[in-house]
């Protein structure tokens, strides 16, 4: 239950059924660019059980990723704009974040844990995540907008997602929509624990959070085999898989000397089109980089990739991709169907998402281990104990082939 006491006194906060009523003055909005101004917030959070936390990064404009703003509110205090381009040390930070009494409420808070634990090495406990929660109560809209909106009854703008947040100074616009993502945290995590609470399905929430504060670093997913992950490079003949890892490369290469995102030097499709349709000169590259002037200039060095890729001899081709999933017998695969129809079949009797109930990837992994008991099945990784406790002996049945 979020059921916090917030310090100080100009706060007034009462959870009643499924509605947070509150008032609070306005508080004041403060940048922290500074280490005196940084250990100054952490000795103001220490008063507080509850903080809201956002993160904007620059993924969309610069080669590689970084966090370049932090928003924190405290419940029924201040809000603040944390500056990670100002302060070359955020670890005062740390004991915070990985306080067990301290709650964090998030939404979709996946990136946010994944990058602040990639850029600054933070670690989490206790995490509220609004979209999970959301999720798990069978929330057709999960977006911070659509529930601010269908919960609290406030329109957000989305007016600055796609900005830059690496430039500063920001504006006012940036400002305000920066802190409207965290302004209405405590409101929506007061709202959906009362809702969990009431579904029973608490317990779910927390095995989901504590999975969320545990989550790995991000990490840039780099090397010349990464050209399989274009939609569609599976299909192409081994040799020109070749002329494609060349063309991904160079793709690469620019896209770091010039600090962009790789999507915006050239598309995936342009590059899968041209190792399909081997531009067989020059002009030919300059005609299929047309719609993007800035890399038309580099068409010799693009068709110096394709030609290389051409010229490499078949031992030097890509090798046949081997999926990681085992291959599957054929109890297995009745297995997976039984799980499959029981999923969809509960999904739309419990009015939630499929995916909650079980991923293909989970329906899978149990269909491969085949538990017979309830302790088996909790071993399998990824079911969590509130599909056990909820669905277990329904599972088991299904693995059997009973009920199906």
């Amino acid at each position: 239950m979020v059921r916090v006491t917030p310090r100080g006194s100009k706060y007034l906060a009462v959870v009643h059924a499924t509605r947070l009523w509150w008032a609070v003055e306005p508080a004041p909005t403060r940048w922290i660019r500074t280490a005196d101004q940084l250990d100054a917030l952490v000795d103001e959070l220490a008063g507080y059980r509850a903080i809201g936390i956002d993160t904007e990064a620059d993924s969309l404009h610069h080669y590689t990723e970084k966090v370049c703003l932090i928003q924190l509110t405290a419940f029924g205090g201040a809000s603040w704009l944390v500056d990670p381009l100002a302060l070359r040390d955020l670890s005062p930070l740390g004991p915070i974040l990985s306080d067990p009494a301290v709650l964090k409420v998030v939404h979709g808070g996946d990136n946010d844990v994944t990058s602040m634990r990639r850029d600054f090495g933070f670690s989490f406990r206790t995490m509220f995540d609004t979209s999970i929660a959301a999720r798990l109560l069978g929330d057709t809209e999960v977006g911070l907008q659509a529930l601010v909106r269908n919960l609290l009854g406030v329109e957000l703008s989305k007016g600055s997602q796609r900005d830059d947040w690496s430039k500063r100074p920001l504006t006012p616009k940036q400002e305000a929509y920066a802190l409207a993502d965290v302004e209405h945290l405590m409101a929506l995590a007061a709202n959906l624990t009362e809702r969990l609470a009431t579904a029973g399905r608490t317990a779910w929430a927390r095995e989901e959070f504590a999975a969320l504060a545990s989550l790995p670093p991000a990490e840039k997913r780099t090397g010349p085999d990464e050209f399989r992950r274009i939609k569609g490079s599976a299909k192409l003949p081994r040799r020109q898989q070749a002329v494609l890892r060349e063309l991904y490369q160079w793709r690469e290469a620019r896209a770091a000397a010039a600090d962009r995102p790789p999507f915006k030097i050239v598309s995936a499709e342009l590059l899968l089109a041209m190792a399909e349709q081997v531009p067989t000169t020059v002009d030919d590259v300059a005609r299929a980089l047309s719609s993007h002037p800035r890399e038309a200039i580099h068409a010799e060095i693009v068709f110096a990739a394709i030609t290389r890729g051409l010229g490499l001899p078949e031992s030097e081709w890509p090798a046949r991709e081997h999926s990681d999933r085992p291959m599957l017998s054929a109890s297995t695969r009745r297995r997976v169907e039984a799980l499959r129809t029981w999923r969809d079949e509960q999904a739309k009797r419990s009015r939630l998402d499929p995916s909650i109930i079980m991923s293909q990837r989970l329906i899978e992994r149990i269909a491969l281990a085949g538990p017979q008991t309830l302790a088996a099945l909790a071993a399998v990784e990824g079911v969590r104990q509130w599909r056990v406790t909820e669905w277990g002996p329904a599972l088991l049945d299904a693995c059997a082939g009973k009920g199906v």
